[in-house]
């Protein structure tokens, strides 16, 4: 094992300052993927992640200072860097920014393990109900959908997820219930759409 590997991120961080660049090396192959993760679940970019992710580690270079591990840990930080970053670009590029981007690349399908593929048609409709759920989720304020993919899908404590957003825990609480609800709302519409789209396809083959 290397012996950057038993050094904590607090750890890694304090040698970068010291002009480690390993250590910064490190630390970015560490803490890289949760940073694109949340970039890419509030974007629907790749592009706009992986922009992102850049931007927030070039950040924490130069103001790694800022960082106070009693408010809580590095990669929360990073996290409320990458929120303000995100949310700064989406307004600068709200008319170019295309939430449901799609790039194909099997290596940034995070659910690409879970396929079986022997059931071709439950792949499709398991990829369809997967769509579904992140339209859902891109669909909606920012307000909503920045406590779903931190409390959801990045599986961050109400604390953790508070700290990251600057606000309070019972705040997260009440919008990620709100969010639910709109999510169910959302997701029944969609089911509604299909069966509805359903009936028109039999009725029109029988016409």
């Amino acid at each position: 094992m290397n012996a950057f590997d038993a050094c904590s991120d607090d750890t890694l961080l304090q040698m970068t300052m010291a002009g480690d660049e390993e250590a910064f090396t490190r630390l970015y192959r560490r803490l890289r993927g949760g940073v694109y993760r949340f970039a890419r679940q509030m974007s629907g970019s790749s592009s706009v992640a992986e922009d992102v992710t850049q931007e927030v580690f070039l950040i924490l270079l130069r103001k790694a200072e800022l960082y106070d591990p009693q408010r809580g840990s590095l990669s929360t930080y990073l996290t409320r860097i990458a929120r303000n970053e995100i949310l700064r670009r989406l307004d600068r590029d709200r008319p170019y920014v295309t939430l449901a981007e799609e790039d194909g690349s099997p290596s940034e399908n995070t659910n690409e393990n879970l396929i079986v593929r022997g059931d071709p048609l439950g792949n499709l409709m398991r990829d369809e109900e997967i769509e579904s759920l992140r339209q859902a989720v891109l669909g909606l304020p920012l307000h909503y959908r920045e406590v779903v993919v931190l409390c959801e899908l990045e599986e961050m404590s109400y604390g953790e997820a508070a700290e990251s957003l600057g606000c309070a825990v019972g705040t997260v609480r009440s919008r990620l219930h709100r969010a639910r609800s709109l999510l169910k709302q959302r997701l029944r519409g969609d089911e509604a759409d299909g069966r509805d789209a359903q009936r028109i396809n039999r009725a029109s083959c029988v016409g």
